[in-house]
């Protein structure tokens, strides 16, 4: 007989491949506090079960970015925002004559170290990250990609905020645009993009310093 227990995490199980099978997309998921937690079924169960769950439902997302969300976004000529799944996508890479790769994330390994040079920044996707140092090293890195006649695809897991982050940056502080010009930009080839909100006040402190505005 199943206990009662078991049967409870049972259907656990069944509503987090639910709730997948519904969004089909990539979650935020390197956050603590997932979405499929706040279903009522999610409230009974202890700590070690919860990890349980998020690991799986991290597993499930790593497979969907890398199937559905594989084609880097052009930003401009020389310049590709994506996910992990555009990064591990080599033909789609070479194809758009991208040579670099800036991985902007704690937790991901370059895909193909022999065939791209490649950039690691390892931060967390979390509001009190300072994400800003690291603005004019990753900016270098875009510019030499680009002075040697190549490309680079800037990506984090999900291409939505640490990548985009460093991307509007770069748009800001090359390009002369506004924080809302660079993201309005970025959004209409990349619509899922959204920085936390952390990283949109770093980015409004880069768009004051760039006026010539003291900032705090």
């Amino acid at each position: 007989m199943i206990s009662q227990r078991s049967q409870s995490q049972s259907d656990a199980l069944v509503a987090v491949f639910s709730t997948q099978n519904r969004k089909l997309r990539c979650w935020e998921i390197e956050k603590k506090e997932l979405k499929v937690f706040s279903l009522p079924v999610m409230a009974q169960f202890d700590a070690a079960f919860r990890k349980q769950i998020a690991s799986l439902v991290r597993v499930l997302n790593v497979s969907v970015c890398m199937r559905d969300d594989k084609v880097p976004c052009e930003i401009e000529q020389g310049l590709f925002l994506g996910s992990m799944g555009a990064a591990g996508y080599k033909d789609g890479l070479k194809s758009r004559n991208v040579t670099h790769i800036l991985t902007v994330s704690n937790s991901l390994s370059p895909a193909h170290p022999n065939d791209f040079v490649y950039k690691v920044v390892a931060v967390a996707d979390r509001e009190d990250t300072n994400l800003s140092q690291y603005f004019d090293e990753c900016i270098d890195f875009i510019d030499e990609a680009k002075r040697q006649g190549g490309g680079v695809l800037v990506h984090c897991f999900v291409g939505r905020s640490r990548s985009v982050t460093i991307i509007l940056a770069y748009l800001m502080k090359k390009r002369g645009m506004s924080f809302s010009e660079a993201l309005e930009h970025v959004k209409s080839r990349r619509p899922q993009a959204s920085p936390n909100s952390g990283f949109i006040s770093q980015l409004k402190e880069l768009e004051k310093s760039l006026q010539g505005i003291p900032t705090a």
